[in-house]
């Protein structure tokens, strides 16, 4: 579908939040150097919200284009923006309106982890675009280098800080000795983080992007059902402190690769969680609520993409350049790369995934233990790469002391540490697991 230079793209408005406001404001502020850029004006024609009756006075647009028939709007559009989140009425909306021919700019990585599919057929379907750069990592370009740039290249791995609320917090209990409530308080406090953190902090949020990610990555189709996920609310000081004292760093990853299972069969790994990281690595002096994604393959080697993963402006400086993506196609009578899942590849279960780990042991003090705690490890294919102890007091008058272990492994898989963590619970010279943490990066 075509368009020539007299004739604007009308452009509906899905949302009017803190991003939907955002690029609502710079679609009409660079709306000559938009057209400049695209060959044919923008023209804002509507923007749907929930109450029509607020005041947007703030906003340079006419008050007359708020409604809140979002169904009618994106009937009569060439190109729909959608910055609403969640599934429905999202997924309704911008089915009906690739149905009437818009082409589809999102941010709505919820919907499109779980339900990416069906919109990819739709555009098919319909012969529009669909295009998503917003949905990770606010302005970092990344979706477009691996769907695009890394089209003909093999990629390996992509480790990411994807989720600022949580580099936040970790960044301040690493930085500053905070505990982990007072550094949700302040995350909150300064916006990074909602009145209810729980999709950031137990890792809904980087599951979805993690789902994403390795969709494009590897061009298979990964819902956020398949993706591995623990968040961050029982990482402790303690956590912090070891991590410190192997000059590591504690983050929350998401992390796509290809591996195999014990059979050998291809397959991907797709995980968030809480790991270690050395200082050293790119991804572990990203501080403060940042965003950072590292990315391996085979000809390209190692790309780091950083920035601003959230917040109005960064967001919206992603949604207007798939914006001008998809309005130039228009324009052009093109259209951009659609889904690309030939390659099929099955997601492990997450005890294929192979990493190094961190255990700390509440032991007793007496001969034979480091014997003991070896031979479970040994039993159960996990090789010790590094083991550290240290004397503390007893909490008893007797006088006494105990001891803790610090064991760092090779390789496992997580099924082989958990058995083996199973067995160190049940011996009568371990008081206590203290904690398990992976070990990434190194």
């Amino acid at each position: 579908m075509s368009t020539t230079a007299a004739n604007p793209l009308r452009v509906a408005l899905l949302g009017c939040g803190v991003v939907g406001s955002s690029v609502a404001r710079l679609l009409t502020e660079r709306a000559d150097d938009l057209a400049a850029r695209v060959g044919a004006p923008l023209e804002l024609v509507g923007i749907a919200v929930r109450r029509a009756g607020r005041d947007r006075s703030d906003l340079p647009v006419d008050p007359g284009l708020f409604t809140t028939d979002a169904a009618e709007l994106v009937t009569r559009a060439d190109i729909v923006v959608e910055v609403i989140g969640g599934i429905e009425p999202a997924r309704t909306l911008l089915l009906s309106a690739m149905e009437h021919g818009a082409s589809v700019v999102t941010a709505n990585k919820a919907l499109l982890a779980e339900d990416g599919p069906s919109l990819y057929a739709a555009a098919d379907e319909h012969g529009v675009d669909i295009y998503f750069e917003a949905a990770v990592a606010g302005a970092i370009p990344i979706l477009r280098p691996i769907r695009e740039s890394l089209a003909g290249d093999e990629v390996t791995k992509v480790l990411g800080i994807v989720n600022g609320t949580t580099n936040y917090v970790l960044d301040k209990m690493d930085s500053t000795g905070m505990g982990f409530h007072e550094a949700v308080e302040q995350a909150q406090a300064l916006g990074y983080a909602e009145a209810d953190p729980t999709a950031d902090v137990e890792g809904f949020d980087a599951a979805a992007k993690a789902a994403i990610l390795a969709s494009l990555a590897f061009h298979s189709r990964v819902g956020s059902a398949s993706v591995y996920r623990e968040g961050i609310t029982d990482v402790t000081a303690a956590d912090i402190a070891a991590a410190a004292a192997m000059d590591h760093v504690v983050k929350l990853l998401a992390i796509c690769e290809r591996t195999r299972d014990e059979n050998g069969d291809e397959g991907l790994s797709v995980r968030v969680h809480p790991a270690m990281i050395p200082r050293s690595h790119p991804l572990g002096s990203v501080r403060d609520a940042y965003n950072a994604v590292f990315v391996e393959a085979d000809a390209a080697g190692e790309l780091m993409f950083y920035g601003k993963g959230a917040g109005g402006d960064p967001t919206a400086s992603a949604v207007l350049g798939d914006v001008v993506a998809v309005a130039r196609h228009r324009v052009g009578g093109g259209r951009g790369p659609g889904e690309s899942s030939y390659a099929e590849r099955p997601t492990l279960p997450m005890g294929a995934a192979r990493t190094r780990y961190h255990i700390a042991l509440d032991v007793a003090d007496r001969p034979g233990v480091l014997a003991q705690v070896a031979t479970a490890f040994a039993e159960h294919g996990v090789s010790i790469e590094a083991v550290r102890q240290q004397m503390f007091p007893d909490d008893s008058d007797s006088g006494a002391t105990r001891a803790s272990l610090i064991v760092v492994t090779h390789t496992a898989t997580k099924a082989a540490l958990r058995a083996t963590v199973e067995e160190l619970a049940g011996l009568d010279t371990v008081n206590e697991v203290m904690s398990v943490m992976r070990v990434e990066g190194s």
